[in-house]
């Protein structure tokens, strides 16, 4: 990961960003905090003021996402989730968002100071995960799918059939792992003394992750730097043309015109400071899903934590490396299939704001 600037009077000046805002001190957009995970491990997060910003994609969009180009299944109610109309909305409240996805190095760490066992590894678990098997989709005959859930697999091999990184976005964890990663990041940072009061590590809600997306942009574009794919180059991982482990053949279906260099994972911001968008933030779009704190609405996004009783099933956010384009922009979002649900395409990003609370 990229050495950030530290400014270390920035734990000083938000005893709550809220508060601070209202003193006139509030953090420079931009600046950076790091929790340091023990081992020489470090995790960084990238200071997002309070702002507006459209939630949802419009008619257009959505026709482009499931056309020639986007590539995304036309006739599914699958772009619907994302609202009718772009909603103008507000972050009230400023706050930290991770540089990049939770890696595999930080994930390890916090397994090695809790020996905590994720939903995958424990009995009976599983997770979903390539079969190197597959060849095709058969589209034609008996459909066959790339994807099957598998025992024996987890964060520690994800069925990648090459060598895992620790800089490498995590997959395989849940909704409840990544929240017990945020339940000890903030344990460990306050015990550390270094946690501004007020302040917790945990998931970021759906209008958090989406504003965070668009970097900044008050208008509703497809991705973070507009609605062009091909501006796309060497900013985000997605389906491409590059070859699947140990053979010639791409993912098929729709793909980005260029290679991007990786079929399965890139290493978080690999694609340096053209990867970042306006808010210095890497990956938003592509690489894996992200899992968030709210529970899904079919309807479409909330301004608020969107919770729900019965059922729940949390959204995740932003595409993954094996989507086609369309399936990869600032609007997308899906809802898993449970708490306790996870896949090799899944992993999470960290943020680090004023508590919002499920119970």
């Amino acid at each position: 990961m990229r050495p950030g600037v530290v400014l270390s009077l920035c734990a000083m000046a938000i005893s709550s960003v809220g508060i601070a805002a209202a003193r006139g001190d509030e953090p420079l957009q931009g600046s950076v905090q790091r929790a340091d995970l023990g081992g020489g491990v470090l995790l960084e997060t990238v200071y997002i003021p309070p702002g507006e910003f459209l939630m949802g994609s419009t008619p257009e969009e959505k026709s482009w996402a499931t056309g020639i180009e986007g590539g995304a299944t036309p006739g599914t109610e699958r772009e619907s989730y994302e609202g009718q109309e772009p909603r103008k909305m507000r972050v009230s409240d400023g706050f930290w968002m991770g540089r990049t996805e939770v890696t595999v190095g930080q994930f390890r760490r916090f397994v090695e100071e809790t020996k905590y066992v994720t939903d995958a590894e424990k009995p009976g678990g599983h997770t979903q995960c390539f079969n190197p098997e597959w060849t095709s989709y058969n589209l034609t005959t008996a459909v066959t799918h790339p994807w099957e859930p598998m025992s024996g697999k987890s964060w520690r091999d994800p069925n990648f059939q090459f060598p895992l990184r620790d800089d490498f976005p995590v997959v395989c964890v849940s909704w409840s792992d990544a929240r017990a990663f945020a339940k000890w990041l903030t344990d460990h940072e306050r015990e550390a003394g270094r946690l501004p009061e007020g302040l917790e590590y945990r998931l970021p809600t759906e209008a958090e992750w989406e504003y965070a997306c668009r970097g900044g942009s008050t208008e509703s574009n497809y991705f973070w730097w507009g609605n062009e794919l091909s501006e796309g180059e060497g900013r985000l991982n997605i389906s491409a043309v590059d070859f699947l482990p140990d053979r010639n053949q791409k993912w098929p279906l729709a793909s980005a015109p260029w290679s991007d260099g990786f079929a399965f994972v890139s290493p978080v911001d690999h694609y340096g400071e053209r990867g970042r968008n306006g808010f210095g933030l890497a990956d938003m779009c592509g690489n894996v899903w992200e899992v968030i704190l709210d529970h899904f609405d079919a309807e479409g996004g909330h301004e608020q934590l969107y919770t729900v009783e019965e059922n729940p099933r949390p959204v995740c956010r932003g595409g993954n490396y094996f989507d086609v384009p369309g399936n990869a922009r600032c609007a997308v979002r899906l809802g898993l299939a449970g708490p306790h649900y996870s896949d090799s395409r899944d992993g999470f990003r960290i943020c680090l704001g004023l508590p919002r609370s499920h119970e």
